[in-house]
């Protein structure tokens, strides 16, 4: 089992009042699996996204990844899981504009120090080239098309080998070809061998991935496998 949530909550003051953003979820997500989490807003979506990145702590319940208690770790311990175990997709990209999409995605290895620079530089070629974008090494963020700039996103997540790619709204800066595109991208990653976890509001994007998670009031209300027919 890569990931089990047990009894999860996640409870927020807002001034006198408890907001309960999960409220007692349990989920278990297999490598390799292509899992799409679904919510109109304030249903939970992205505090479970939270939860799963490591971005925030359960109030109550236990997120196991890889068999790790990881709501036992310290902050320092944590970071490390974000860094090695996680790679993050954000719907703005993320990228340092005064960086080449190749320092950019260079940047996951430069902070946890896992390799030397010679080292970096090859891996980050070969992300690029994984995704697409070995001809735009050396560009800058406001060089590269949106597409281009999600594409160096996702290298820059994939270079530490995460045992989770996990994408927030993916595909909500684009236009319909590259959201296509990358879209496209996931399935052949995916099929890489890739466990991917993907957060949208897009039924269109959620066709995509082999089961789908559907949450309100901080709950899950529906756990789906789409058929092959829905993903045509």
């Amino acid at each position: 089992m890569l990931i089990r949530l047990t009894e999860v909550t996640k409870i927020y003051r807002v001034g006198q009042e408890r907001v309960h953003a999960l409220d007692g979820v349990s989920l278990a997500i297999e490598p390799n699996e292509y899992v799409a989490v679904m919510g109109p807003s304030g249903s939970g979506k992205s505090t479970m996204m939270n939860v799963l990145g490591c971005l925030d702590r359960a109030t109550s319940g236990t997120y196991e990844l890889k068999g790790e208690d990881v709501t036992r770790l310290s902050a320092a311990a944590l970071a490390r899981v974000r860094n090695e175990e996680i790679g993050f997709v954000f719907q703005s990209f993320e990228l340092l504009p005064r960086l080449s999409a190749l320092h950019n995605v260079e940047l996951p290895l430069i902070y946890s120090r896992r390799a030397w620079w010679w080292e970096r530089r090859a891996l980050a070629r070969q992300a690029l080239e994984r995704v697409g974008l070995g001809p735009r090494a050396a560009h800058r963020p406001n060089q590269l098309s949106g597409g281009e700039r999600q594409r160096a996103a996702i290298a820059r997540a994939l270079i530490g080998t995460p045992s989770i790619l996990l994408a927030d709204e993916p595909t909500g800066n684009l236009d319909t070809k590259n959201s296509a595109d990358i879209l496209a991208l996931f399935d052949r990653l995916h099929a890489e061998g890739q466990t991917i976890i993907v957060v949208t509001h897009e039924e269109s994007v959620a066709r995509r991935a082999r089961r789908v998670i559907r949450m309100r009031d901080g709950r899950i209300c529906a756990d789906e496998s789409p058929g092959k027919e829905a993903r045509a």
